[in-house]
């Protein structure tokens, strides 16, 4: 017997079964692109999505025929819905949450309820990163699509929906709508008329762990899964990702580094929430009931497959690429200074209008001093929001570093040396699909508790330690950067707008 868990992320799908034990039995992964229509727009082909989602399933079923899947659960990015009609046919292409479109209707939603009032209700920082503002802007600018839409399926209930279930949404993902109400765990009347959104196209709201379904026979068979595999709500993939690297209660956080950094820490009491708006800190169901989470995050792991795609573009289907290019780097910090703001900002900062920045390269920069330089901006993004971590008392004090960038020591480092904290390694790096698949064997019986699963499934891997000496170093330096956004910050406005 074998639990399956899968990852939909925003650049590819990846599926794990894994024993009662934990151990893992067989992994699949399917990369699909990101489509740019037009400048500062982003979007997934969700049938091609759903067609790598399946391929990853069978080709994990095939190698599992000895330890068959008995439950499956989905751990998932956030924000992007993909309109389905009333037999679950896809109509179109989901928004990413990178893509700027309807950020008047962020702002607009706060004039009209209040900033305050609207994140009492849903704690969430009003920008165009969430959900609800595309889907006015589907509303407004495609209103044939719109009307023609039974439901908008977030990626969990999409998966789920493509292999025969009813659609819904976990509550950490109808958090991600800026349409959910955090304390009545359903739908707010008061958001959605607000918004003037129509609550009919718009899933039920389930929590993680819940059975929602079983794979339909007819896929079941397609897919070479056997018959009767429970199909179990997961959640958030950030949610997920800290359940598989063992955090089942309050008072640590995780790193997740992917194609997005996630710094997830979990808490059991939400501070309060003017306070909490003034940090500019989200508040989401964790998929253990009785915790939340918040969120930093930012581009990381985009920008160092960007610099591998630019600088190393003959060498980047190498297995060892990173590794080869990593030993480039210098020893010692760089004086170089990266603002990894490629893409508009994630959390606490949200901003739209804003383009990266190399600063102080010369004749003798070498592209290992500015990948180093590049690890090095992306870890300094989150420096001030563990500031505003401590200021509201959540425990920040060691780092579970998870996700295909927690492979580079390099990187690892680097994070230990600037925040001047410890960070874990968790052993098994793709913690969201293990954490799917801890939900899916708690549901069925595999588990008592999330917190036995945690305890069973996830292990502790490497210790970074971080230096006193490049710590003091980077703290100086941490200085300065914090600097150079408030001076650069209307040039590159305006240098967007030259676009």
């Amino acid at each position: 017997m074998s639990l399956l868990g899968i990852d939909v992320g925003t650049t590819g799908v990846k599926a794990a079964a894994f024993d009662e034990a934990g151990k893992p039995l067989a992994e699949a992964y399917r990369e699909y692109p990101t489509l740019y229509p037009r400048p500062d727009w982003a979007e997934l082909d969700s049938a091609a999505v759903v067609r790598r989602i399946k391929a990853a399933i069978a080709q994990v079923a095939a190698a599992t025929r000895a330890d068959p899947v008995t439950a499956l659960s989905v751990s998932a990015m956030g924000e992007a819905a993909t309109p389905v009609d009333r037999q679950g046919r896809i109509l179109g292409n989901c928004i990413l949450s990178s893509d700027v479109r309807g950020q008047e209707y962020a702002e607009r939603l706060g004039e009209r309820l209040g900033r305050e009032e609207a994140y009492r209700i849903n704690p969430n920082i009003l920008s165009a990163a969430y959900t609800m503002p595309k889907l006015c802007w589907l509303r407004d600018n495609d209103p044939e699509l719109y009307r023609r839409a039974d439901r908008f399926l977030l990626w969990d209930g999409m998966a789920a929906s493509a292999l025969g279930c009813e659609p819904f949404v976990s509550y950490s993902h109808a958090n991600r709508t800026l349409l959910f109400d955090v304390h009545r765990q359903d739908w707010s009347d008061a958001l959605l008329d607000a918004c003037g959104l129509d609550r009919g196209k718009l899933p039920c709201c389930l929590p993680a762990g819940a059975v929602a379904g079983e794979v339909a026979t007819h896929l079941a068979a397609e897919l070479g899964l056997p018959p009767g595999v429970k199909v179990v709500v997961g959640g958030h993939d950030q949610c997920c990702n800290a359940l598989g690297a063992g955090i089942a209660a309050a008072g640590r956080a995780v790193d997740g580094i992917g194609t997005y950094e996630c710094i997830t820490p979990v808490y059991d009491r939400i501070s309060e929430p003017d306070a909490m708006l003034a940090a500019g800190l989200n508040v989401e169901h964790h998929v253990v009931p009785g915790l939340f989470v918040s969120f930093l995050f930012n581009q990381a792991g985009s920008l160092v497959r960007w610099f591998r795609d630019t600088f190393a573009a003959d060498r980047k289907e190498e297995r060892n690429i990173y590794e080869a290019l990593g030993a480039e780097m210098p020893a010692e910090p760089t004086r170089l200074f990266v603002l990894p703001c490629f893409e508009p900002t994630g959390s606490p900062d949200f901003i739209g209008d804003i383009s990266g920045v190399i600063l102080g390269l010369r004749a003798s920069t070498g592209r290992g001093e500015i990948l180093k330089a590049i690890m090095e901006g992306a870890t300094y993004y989150f420096a001030e929001g563990f500031d505003r971590l401590g200021r509201l008392g959540i425990d920040t004090s060691e780092l579970i570093a998870t996700g295909g960038g927690a492979r580079s020591d390099a990187w690892l480092q680097i994070k230990a040396d600037i925040y001047g904290v410890p960070l874990v390694r968790s052993e098994y790096t793709e913690c969201g699909l293990l954490g799917a698949a801890i939900v899916a064997g708690t549901a069925t019986g595999t588990f008592q508790s999330l917190a036995e699963g945690a305890a069973r499934f996830a292990s502790r891997g490497r210790e970074f330690l971080p230096d006193v000496e490049r710590h003091a170093i980077y703290r100086e330096r941490l200085d300065f950067y914090k600097e150079l956004l408030p001076h650069l910050r209307g040039h590159l406005a305006r240098q967007r707008r030259m676009e």
